[in-house]
Formats: structure tokens, sequence, C-alpha cells
């Protein structure tokens, strides 16, 4: 499947220590021929953090898609029904953001874009980026991999010997993982 004219919303969350790598996969998206619809949690558009400057962020990822990225409940609730998405991708999601999406809380950004996308029936690709993945979190994935329309971005222990929990993902799978999900298929393996 071809990208080209596929209507993609983006949502970054928290996880700020990938969003370098996710910035770099919007680019190899764009080039691809698709629309990107940027959105992102309260936090990931509001705070300054080690890994870098908010501002730079939302510069760089406006420039990147041509769109003002949306950035709250109000600016996600129409996605759905205005059909604006033909996938929705979370890179990175945030454990914070897993949780209530696996427990149907609907009360930031992302996860008013997701609910409202999916009642359009549409795929929903996962990037989990998290420190406590296989601790707190692990039963909030599981549910998330087995409910009907989320499938996942390959991922691994990213350092298990000093992060025992945390998993992240490929950010090298997220063009064939978006390929794959608007097929309705899960791509395989999911731990690599």
């Amino acid at each position: 499947m071809e990208l080209k004219d596929v209507n993609i919303g983006f949502a970054l969350t928290g996880s700020f220590c990938t969003f370098d790598k996710t910035i770099k996969v919007l680019k190899d998206i764009k080039k691809e021929g698709a629309n990107i619809l940027p959105i992102m949690s309260f936090n990931a558009y509001n705070l300054d953090t080690k890994f870098g400057n908010a501002s730079k962020h939302i510069k760089e990822i406006e420039e990147i898609t041509g769109n003002k990225i949306i950035h709250t409940i109000q600016e996600a609730e129409p996605i759905g029904p205005k059909k604006m998405t033909d996938i929705m991708v979370i890179a990175p999601a945030s454990s914070n953001t897993i949780s209530k999406l696996a427990n149907g809380i609907n009360d930031t950004p992302v996860t008013m874009a997701v609910k409202s996308h999916l009642r359009n029936n549409k795929p929903v690709l996962v990037a989990i980026s998290t420190n406590d993945a296989l601790g707190a979190n692990a039963e909030n994935i599981g549910k998330l991999l087995n409910t009907r329309n989320y499938y996942f971005v390959p991922f691994n222990q990213d350092n298990p010997l000093t992060k025992p929990r945390s998993i992240v993902f490929h950010p090298e799978y997220i063009v064939p993982s978006i390929k794959k999900a608007l097929d309705n298929e899960q791509i395989e393996p999911i731990i690599v």
C-alpha cells in the first residue's frame, strides 16, 4: 500500500526522549505523499525538557506537515465526525496515554482524537515508549493488543539492565506498520 493522499493523524505524547526520532519519521511519511494531521498531548505541546524545547518541536512539526498542531480537546473532537483521518498513529505512546485508552478515559487531545477517529472503525497504530511497560502498564498494553482496530509498532526492551520494565518502539517500523494497519493487519513480529 502506498501512502500518497492517505490522511494520517499523528499524535505525540510525553515520552520526550523519542521526539527527535519520531519527527524524523514524520519527514519520511511526508515524502511518501501522505497528508499529516499533527496532534499533541497537553504535556507534549507545553513542556520544555532536557530532550528539547516545546516551541522548537512545534515549529518543526508544523513545517514538516504543513498543518497547525491540534492541541486541545475541542480541536480534536471533529476528527471522527468530519472523517479527517484514515489512520491514527500515536508515536510516542506514553504509559499515561496507553492507560487512558485501555480504560476508556478521554481527557486529553490525544485520547479525544483516538476516540473520535475510532467511531469510523479505522485503525490506530501505537508506538510504545514507557518505562513501566513490563510493570504497572503491562495489563493496559495487553488490553490494547486484544482490542479491535489497535495495532502496534514493533518494540523491545530498550535497556533491560538499568530499566528492566522499559519498552520502546523501533522508529524504522512506523511506516511499514502504517501500511499493514491500513490493510487491517498487524506487522510481525511485534517484539524484535
